[in-house]
């Protein structure tokens, strides 16, 4: 059984910001790691090794800050990229699910539908009703 059946000239719409999102990911991620931990090297290669309680907590803080900047980054980076994978699913061709007919809504049944009726409107593996 397949589970996608494309639908035969399908339009597909055209490509726009998600590629070119999707190609400087990479380049965004990476830039946006190294950036803050570059700063936060500097920062503990131009500190005084001796330094005093209160110099050393802000210290921490500052570690604890980069940390959770690189957290949230990543977070974001990871967000665009699923936003940019649903979008090209989205714009590319069209894809058929197996239909099956809805009895509910308009006109509701007085009986429940049995398995041999239900069976008999399935498409088979042609996809053609058997």
């Amino acid at each position: 059984m397949k589970w996608l059946r494309k639908v035969p000239h399908s339009p597909r719409a055209a490509s726009g910001l998600e590629w070119t999102l999707w190609r400087k990911l990479p380049w965004i991620a990476l830039l946006g790691t190294a950036l803050p931990l570059i700063a936060l090297l500097a920062l503990h290669m131009l500190s005084d090794p001796d330094t005093s309680p209160a110099q050393a907590r802000w210290l921490q803080m500052a570690d604890f800050f980069v940390g959770a900047v690189l957290v949230f980054h990543w977070t974001m980076v990871a967000t665009v990229a699923i936003g940019c994978v649903i979008v090209m699913v989205m714009k590319g061709p069209s894809y058929q699910a197996d239909s099956y007919p809805v009895s509910h809504s308009d006109r509701p049944r007085a009986t429940q539908e049995t398995d041999e009726e239900a069976a008999a409107k399935r498409p088979n593996s042609n996809g053609n009703a058997a």
